[in-house]
């Protein structure tokens, strides 16, 4: 994640409602409780967004909300962000306010390496941040801001571990896929236990648990490098110029509320100029071809990531064979893609709101930001690591 973006990026989205498409029979979720009465704020700090999710009194999530931060042109971003946090909820600066933190963003090239990436967000969230403080780290618990120096491998990159642990205290098999803007994770779970081949970037890059692209800021360059237009197959022009928002703006699947970032050209975000966007990947203009040409084009983008994905999925499940046709769960904000492979695949689709026992004005969200609400779920279980 490097510095090539640019723009504005505090806007803060929230709480909104969805039609959940859940065909499986979902075990009783086990009630959690707010931690000694406190509100719980789970946070999921990543390079380009910050998720925060709150839990009411009787530890149901009562909101969620997601605000642009490009980490990688400074921690004063952060700063701006739990601002905007403290706006919307004064709780969250109160000293009996529990914090349970996880986080990517080590990972932007602002940060010499991820140790100091770690330690420095750490500290920046520690400065602010009143109450309790623990961040997440799997098997090892919850570190406090000083134990996350030398724990900091077990806190890198460590989101989708927690939305996994969320997903295996609810079902005894399913495959996560939690689709975000930027990156793609596919998560077994066996028989109530993740059972991920990996668990660091460079490990679950190299199983297939792990994949550098999403549904917004991708550059169409890094999903192809030959791609079919109007019949013929043409290479494409490594250029930064045109994402995957431009695709799914096309065929209408990508919520305008979860397109964050500025376009590849600083452009506008309208059908016309993401049309003009997909052209250029090729040596084209768009008025080059009609409107359901260019639809087509997208589709034909859409259908490479959507088979690099199952291609994916196949090799996780490869190593699994009892999930085999076990149920999809779909979280981030490119979940849909999750929806088809299910379909494709005959398999059960579950969707992470739902999962989570999340009430229905903030399922979307939830499935959306599914670390950051799994982090303080975890949290309220696990209430005395925050005493």
């Amino acid at each position: 994640m490097h510095g090539g973006l640019h723009g504005r990026l505090h806007g803060g989205l929230h709480c909104g409602s969805v039609v959940v498409n859940a065909r499986v029979e979902l075990p009783a979720r086990a009630a959690s409780v707010a931690v000694d009465g406190r509100p719980v704020f789970g946070w999921d700090v990543g390079g380009a967004h910050v998720k925060v999710s709150m839990l009411g009194d009787r530890g149901n999530v009562a909101d969620v909300a997601q605000w642009a931060c490009p980490l990688w042109q400074g921690l004063d971003f952060l700063d701006r962000t739990l601002d905007l946090v403290f706006e919307r909820w004064p709780r969250a600066r109160e000293t009996d306010a529990v914090h349970a933190v996880t986080m990517t963003g080590e990972m932007v090239d602002l940060f010499e390496d991820r140790a100091h990436g770690v330690d420095a967000i750490a500290r920046a969230l520690a400065a602010r941040l009143r109450g309790p403080l623990r961040f997440y780290a799997g098997d090892a618990g919850w570190l406090d801001a000083d134990a996350c120096r030398d724990g900091w491998q077990r806190v890198a990159s460590a989101n989708w571990l927690a939305t996994a642990h969320c997903v295996a205290s609810r079902l005894a098999d399913a495959v996560l896929i939690d689709i975000g803007s930027t990156t793609t994770d596919l998560v077994p779970v066996e028989q109530a236990r993740v059972v991920a081949t990996g668990h660091t970037d460079a490990a679950r890059l190299a199983s297939g648990e792990l994949v550098y692209h999403g549904v917004v800021r991708t550059p169409l360059c890094g999903l192809a490098h030959r791609v079919v237009f109007d019949g013929v197959e043409t290479n494409v022009m490594n250029e930064w110029f045109a994402t995957t928002a431009d695709v799914y703006r096309l065929t209408g699947e990508l919520d305008p509320v979860h397109d964050l970032y500025p376009a590849a050209d600083n452009g506008p975000k309208t059908l016309l100029a993401s049309r003009a966007r997909l052209a250029r990947m090729i040596g084209r203009d768009a008025h080059e071809a009609d409107v359901q040409a260019w639809l087509e084009f997208a589709r034909r983008w859409r259908a490479v990531q959507r088979d690099t994905l199952a291609a994916n999925l196949a090799s996780v499940t490869g190593a699994h064979p009892r999930l085999a046709d076990a149920p999809l769960v779909g979280a981030g904000c490119g979940r849909f893609l999750v929806e088809a492979l299910a379909r494709e695949t005959r398999r059960d689709y579950v969707d992470f709101g739902e999962l989570a026992g999340v009430p229905a004005q903030c399922a979307s969200w939830a499935a959306t930001c599914a670390p950051g609400v799994a982090v303080a779920l975890l949290a309220a279980r696990d209430a005395a690591a925050f005493a």
